[in-house]
């Protein structure tokens, strides 16, 4: 795994799938890119605009979706137009809302990956 926690595919070889997409998707901006991509194809400049985040940011989370299989584009001229390749990737982030809302803030105070103890008040 790179310092992105993007999974390459020499690392990934040694990894479950189930992990590698796990992986893949334990990161904010990603899952903005991925939840933006499901409302339609976007190119670059229109994801930079609509999530406020800088060219090389997204470009750099795409190349990562993109590695994982997550994503695709097409070009049109001298424009790429990304988007989902696995429609169904969002029933898997639906389905994972409704255990975070069961679980309620179990896990935001997880001690190994919620929020710092000292900042989250019970």
């Amino acid at each position: 795994m790179n310092a992105d926690g993007c999974m390459t595919a020499a690392v990934s070889a040694g990894m479950t799938p189930a992990v590698a997409l796990f992986r893949s998707l334990a990161d904010e901006t990603r899952l903005r890119i991925v939840a933006r991509l499901a409302a339609g194809e976007a190119r670059v400049v229109d994801l930079t605009g609509e999530l406020g985040l800088a060219q090389s940011t997204v470009s750099k989370h795409l190349a990562c979706l993109r590695d994982c299989g997550l994503v695709d584009y097409r070009t049109e001229g001298r424009q790429s137009f990304y988007a989902l390749t696995r429609p169904e990737l969002m029933d898997l982030l639906a389905a994972a809302e409704g255990v975070l809302a069961a679980t309620g803030a179990a896990v935001a105070l997880c001690p190994a990956y919620g929020a710092d103890p000292a900042v989250v008040t019970r």
